[in-house]
C-alpha cells in the first residue's frame, strides 16, 4: 500500500514536470524512471520495517484472516508509529499528487486552448488514468486509515473485528484496480 501511494506521487510529481516542460522529453533516458522506482520503494521500505525492530509491531488483524500493524495497542509507542504512517505515508503523499495535479491542471487549461498536438492529447489521456487511479487509491485507503486512527485513538471495542473487515478488504484489494484501470484508460493496450 505505502509504495502504491509513493508510487503514484511520484507519478503525479513526473506527469506535472513533463506537462509544464517546454521541450520534448526524451522517451529514451530512463534514468527518472529508475530514480522514482528506487525512491518508491526505498521510502515504503524506511516504513515498513520499524515494526521488526521494535517500533510498533505487525500482528493479526480483524478477525485474524490478515496481518497488519498492530492498531489496536493503545502504548505511546504504537500510537506514534500509526500517527507517523498515517502522516509520512498518506497525508504527506496525497499533498504531494493534489499539488502536482492542481498545478498541471492550471497548465492543462492555459495551454489547452493554444495546442491540440496529439503529444498533449496523450499526456491528457495519461493525466486522467492516474487522476482515476489515485481517486480509486484514496477510496480504497481512507476507510483503512480512519479505521486504524479510530482503533488506534478511540475508546477500546470500538471498532469491532466485523466492522474491520470491509475497509482491509477494501485497502488490500487496492492493487489490482491499477491495472485495470490502465488497461481501460490506456489506448495503447
Amino acid at each position: 500500500g505505502i509504495i502504491s501511494l509513493i508510487s503514484l506521487a511520484v507519478l503525479s510529481y513526473e506527469r506535472y514536470c513533463t506537462m509544464t516542460r517546454t521541450r520534448e522529453a526524451d522517451t529514451t533516458n530512463y534514468r527518472k524512471s529508475w530514480t522514482g522506482i528506487i525512491l518508491s520503494w526505498t521510502y515504503s521500505l524506511l516504513w515498513t520495517v520499524p515494526p521488526l525492530f521494535g517500533w510498533s509491531s505487525y500482528g493479526p488483524e480483524g478477525p485474524g484472516i490478515t496481518c497488519s500493524v498492530n492498531w489496536h495497542s493503545k502504548d505511546a509507542n504504537n500510537a506514534s508509529y500509526i500517527v507517523c504512517l498515517f502522516i509520512f505515508c498518506l497525508v504527506i503523499p496525497f499533498a504531494i499528487i493534489v499539488y502536482s495535479y492542481g498545478k498541471l491542471l492550471c497548465a492543462v487549461r492555459q495551454v489547452s486552448s493554444i495546442s491540440k498536438g496529439p503529444g498533449r492529447s496523450r499526456e491528457q489521456r495519461i493525466l486522467v488514468m492516474v487522476v482515476v487511479m489515485v481517486v480509486c487509491f484514496l477510496l480504497c485507503w481512507l476507510p483503512y486509515a480512519a479505521v486504524a486512527l479510530i482503533a488506534t485513538f478511540g475508546k477500546p471495542g470500538l471498532i469491532t473485528p466485523a466492522a474491520s473487515i470491509i475497509p482491509a478488504i477494501l485497502a488490500k484489494s487496492s492493487t489490482v484496480y491499477n491495472p485495470i484501470i490502465y488497461i481501460f484508460l490506456n489506448k495503447q493496450v
